[in-house]
């Protein structure tokens, strides 16, 4: 699996709105436009060479010029990382005032996020952004690839191999040879495309105590806001028996594991598992349908 660069794909989609109303852009007087300026110089200048993450005051600086954390500074032994002299107790004041005054763009900025934000507020926002990449919703651990999403349904039907149905219904089903082995790894991944989105359907064994279990739970290619508008219904039944979930989808930004975890979806002990298997109850057959429906 290429863990290095992420995919990205053109898309017609509508980027989804600023959450420019939980920070509020930086107002500039005479009504006059704020000046963006390159996203990249000023991360750099304002970028510990230890950490890579921003630098907040106080900022330490050697004889020499150079700048970094002040997290950072036991951390190389009070030696500058670039040019190796004693740091000692020396403030960059300079930095701290310019890091005060100058609004600055979310790093983000190229991906759609137009909101302009005093430094200080710019990390905590660029930590919730809606426009920061998603990671790739597929269970497999080794998988650390990031884009938007259509460029990660465009992954995970290439590299994952994916199936995509279309519809807000479905209707599927769960075979395994050996019904009473169970492992803490997801077995499938379902897209659904249907109200102009994507959904993800995961079926996943695992443990539940010293219960062996199946969990099957729909994810929402997008935000939590946006997943809020969507419910679902999943179903299993077999030997005169049927058992039901009813839910609200969750966002792809939780992970999947925090959802299994949580035990949000519907739950088939093993023993019932095989009651619906039906026959002679030694492999598992789960036949599993759904419908997705808008909140209105």
């Amino acid at each position: 699996m290429d863990k290095s660069t992420s995919v990205s794909r053109n898309s017609n989609f509508t980027p989804v709105a600023s959450d420019k109303h939980l920070h509020p852009p930086v107002k500039v007087p005479d009504g006059r436009k704020p000046h963006i300026p390159p996203n990249k110089g000023i991360d750099g200048i304002m970028e510990c060479p230890v950490c890579r993450k921003s630098i907040f005051p106080p900022i330490h600086q050697c004889p020499g010029g150079h700048t970094l954390c002040s997290d950072c500074r036991p951390e190389v032994n009070n030696k500058c990382p670039v040019c190796r002299k004693e740091i000692g107790n020396i403030r960059c004041l300079a930095l701290e005032k310019f890091a005060v005054s100058i609004p600055l763009p979310c790093r983000f900025h190229s991906l759609g996020c137009k909101v302009i934000l005093p430094y200080y507020s710019k990390v905590k926002h660029e930590g919730q952004c809606i426009f920061r990449p998603y990671t790739c919703p597929h269970p497999s651990l080794d998988c650390l690839v990031t884009g938007d999403v259509p460029s990660l349904v465009a992954h995970l039907r290439e590299r994952h191999k994916v199936d995509l149905q279309m519809g807000p219904t479905f209707n599927h089903r769960y075979v395994k040879q050996d019904a009473c082995s169970v492992d803490n790894i997801s077995w499938t991944l379902t897209l659904f495309y249907c109200f102009n989105h994507y959904f993800c359907l995961n079926f996943e064994a695992f443990r539940l105590g010293s219960e062996p279990v199946y969990i099957a739970f729909l994810r929402f290619m997008g935000e939590e806001s946006e997943a809020r508008k969507f419910g679902y219904c999943l179903e299993v039944s077999g030997d005169s028996r049927k058992l039901a979930w009813q839910g609200v989808p969750r966002s792809i930004r939780t992970h999947h594991h925090s959802v299994r975890d949580s035990y949000d979806g519907l739950i088939i002990q093993r023993s019932l598992a095989l009651r619906f298997s039906g026959g002679d109850r030694r492999e598992l057959k789960l036949k599993v349908n759904g419908k997705i429906w808008k909140v209105l």
